[in-house]
């Protein structure tokens, strides 16, 4: 027996830890699952709807929740792994439409695990997590465009910076040599995201209302994870043949827009994936991530909860009471 963080609706919404055994895991058809033992998890903002019943992202029943995982194969159907191999595990549906990671033990397919970089530890993997995978697909789809090319010349927009994504994303762009401003509707978060490396912080409101089409040009490149009006002005002032990496939603799915960036300065708007992103994305991810990101700074975006406590940090973060990453650690 072990201890899972399931949710089920039976037919009302719940969410509890409860001692499930191994039939409650899943199976593979293809003979590819391999079971690992989680020992740290973490808590992203889709775990946090998922948990607080806040949205519909989970599509079947009963659901472990998490979508990120990091710790030891037990054992494997999967040719490419094996007892005693450290993994590393994000997105691909799981605590969606698989069964997930918040929990003692995980059967996960084989196709979906990367190898964890010896450079981190599970509880530093998980202060990455998702969020933190995510910045850096945003960071390498900016650089993929050019619009990362000259770390001196200007500045890059990080929105929602003081989340999992904008906190990483803020450290990251930092390290690689980049004048990095960072928006958030924190204004004591100022000494945070400085620390971070972020030069300057401006107020979210400057971006979170309906703006004109056109406005004047600030940013050579932006990683957006809030969505809606703030996504529409930060593309309206990034500059002529800047770039703008959106990866999230957290004020909304809508693109109140017009095409005027696009067709008039050239604007590339670059949707970034981290849920199906292809194996070699990921594995460049995780690479750069261990030569990139400054392991210390993992300490000071991090805070920890243990499994017994993720339901109330799940409902803090969504009560935007949280900064950067939280942590879950699941062994006792």
């Amino acid at each position: 027996m072990f201890n899972a963080l399931v949710l089920d609706k039976n037919p009302d919404f719940s969410a509890e830890l409860r001692e499930v055994d191994d039939s409650f895991l899943p199976t593979f058809a293809d003979g590819g699952g391999v079971t690992v033992a989680i020992e740290h998890s973490t808590l992203n903002y889709k775990d946090g709807l998922a948990i607080t019943n806040k949205s519909p992202v989970v599509r079947s029943w009963p659901m472990v929740a998490g979508i990120d995982g990091a710790g030891t194969v037990i054992d494997s159907d999967h040719p490419a792994w094996k007892a005693g191999d450290r993994i590393v595990h994000n997105g691909y549906g799981v605590g969606e439409t698989h069964k997930g990671c918040l929990a003692a033990k995980a059967r996960l397919h084989g196709d979906w695990l990367v190898r964890l970089p010896e450079a981190f530890t599970t509880r530093q993997a998980m202060a990455i997590g998702t969020a933190g995978y995510t910045a850096m697909l945003c960071v390498m789809a900016l650089e993929r465009h050019g619009a990362l090319d000259k770390p001196a010349d200007g500045e890059v927009l990080v929105t929602g910076a003081t989340g999992g994504v904008g906190s990483v994303a803020v450290a990251l762009l930092s390290r690689l040599g980049h004048k990095v401003v960072a928006a958030t509707g924190k204004a004591s978060e100022e000494a945070y995201l400085k620390q971070l490396g972020a030069t300057s912080i401006i107020d979210r409101a400057e971006l979170s209302s309906p703006g004109k089409p056109l406005q004047k040009e600030r940013w050579k490149a932006v990683v957006d994870a809030v969505g809606s009006h703030t996504l529409v002005n930060a593309c309206a002032q990034t500059r002529y043949g800047g770039a703008v990496a959106a990866c999230g939603l957290a004020q909304g799915f809508d693109l109140p827009a017009t095409v005027m960036p696009f067709i008039l300065r050239g604007v590339a708007l670059l949707g970034v994936d981290s849920v199906m992103a292809p194996q070699a994305k990921r594995q460049e991810a995780w690479t750069r991530l261990a030569r990139d990101l400054a392991p210390g700074l993992l300490e000071q975006i991090t805070s920890e909860a243990p499994l017994t406590g993720a339901i109330q940090a799940a409902r803090e973060l969504m009560d935007g009471h949280v900064r950067g990453r939280i942590v879950v650690c699941i062994k006792a």
